[in-house]
């Protein structure tokens, strides 16, 4: 079974790996090789087996920490059905601010839309809150930067407040090459004297390791730390073979391993890190995707990934390059 640890001083019992919905709600996504891990059915009764089997995979494993959003498809309505037919209790975070918009096709002028106004926040809550009631723990702004306007809002702001003041944790979830610098306003961010997030959520991994410092300070000040994209999109799951990604498959084959597990164990090896995010589109990447919780990496490991770090600008224009499949 997986360790569990404590999400910053929310007071949650989070387990070291989760399962993050983004690949499981919706036909199509940014994931390497998605198409093919879905198979020739995407209709929404193969992908709610899909996903109810990944999720029965999880909770057996260990996993007590489960991350959908209102733009993930059906994540959300497949998650709330799982816990209605399971009885489970996890710990359940979601994320408002874009809206799903590709109607279940592969191929879409458009998959989703970003929008942090006061208006999506009471929409979205209200369809999040139906599906999922007092079990939803977390809610979190999807992909929160520095030019969204959230954290200038004034009333948008009191009125997440409210959301928090009925119990439920506030989290903010980063995207873009300034995730560091939009962390620091996070932190910055009071109402009534009181901070307003509990909780982040942001990419980091071997080939994007620069909002660390801003992460471990947010750890230390008692924020909880959820990393999502720590795979790169499939990059480092084995499926882009390039020489920069060289040591990721050799320590691999040093430790009798597979890239995925490497890159994951990479990330586990933080100090600051509570939770990261297993995508897994099939039961063999979950298990795959496992192994790291117990795979140990040495200093000599950690640098030699550590060197295949990317400028950040460079990352993330690679990542829009991604295509929906």
């Amino acid at each position: 079974m997986l360790d569990t640890v404590s999400l910053g001083r929310t007071g949650l019992r989070v387990s070291r790996l989760g399962l993050g919905l983004a690949a499981l709600g919706r036909p199509g996504y940014i994931n390497l090789g998605h198409h093919t891990d879905l198979g020739p059915d995407k209709s929404r009764a193969a992908l709610l087996g899909r996903c109810h089997a990944i999720l029965d995979a999880a909770w057996r494993a260990g996993i007590r920490y489960f991350d959908a959003a209102r733009s993930y498809g059906r994540a959300e309505e497949f998650l709330a059905l799982w816990l209605d037919r399971r009885g489970y209790l996890p710990v359940v975070g979601s994320k408002w601010g874009y809206k799903y918009t590709a109607d279940w096709a592969v191929e879409a002028d458009l998959h989703e839309h970003k929008e942090h106004s006061l208006e999506r926040l009471d929409e979205q809550w209200r369809l999040s809150w139906r599906l999922l009631g007092d079990r939803l723990a977390l809610y979190q702004v999807h992909s929160l930067t520095l030019d969204s306007g959230l954290l200038e809002n004034a009333a948008l702001l009191e009125r997440l407040a409210e959301i928090r003041e009925s119990g439920v944790r506030l989290g903010a979830s980063l995207s873009g090459p300034r995730q560091a610098d939009t962390l620091g306003r996070v932190l910055e961010t009071r109402v009534e004297g009181k901070r307003l997030f509990d909780t982040v959520q942001a990419t980091w991994n071997p080939l994007e390791p620069s909002a660390g410092a801003a992460l471990a300070a947010a750890r230390r000040a008692g924020m909880g730390v959820i990393v999502k994209e720590a795979l790169a999109n499939g990059r480092l799951a084995g499926r882009e073979d390039t020489p920069a990604l060289a040591p990721l498959f050799a320590i691999a084959r040093e430790l009798e391993t597979t890239p995925d597990a490497v890159a994951l164990a990479r990330v586990l090896a933080e100090p600051w890190v509570d939770v990261v995010l297993s995508g897994a589109a099939t039961e063999a990447q979950l298990a795959s995707n496992l192994v790291a919780a117990d795979l140990v990496l040495s200093e000599d490991h950690r640098a030699r990934l550590d060197a295949m770090a990317e400028k950040p600008d460079v990352y993330w224009a690679r990542r829009g390059e991604l295509a929906w499949n």
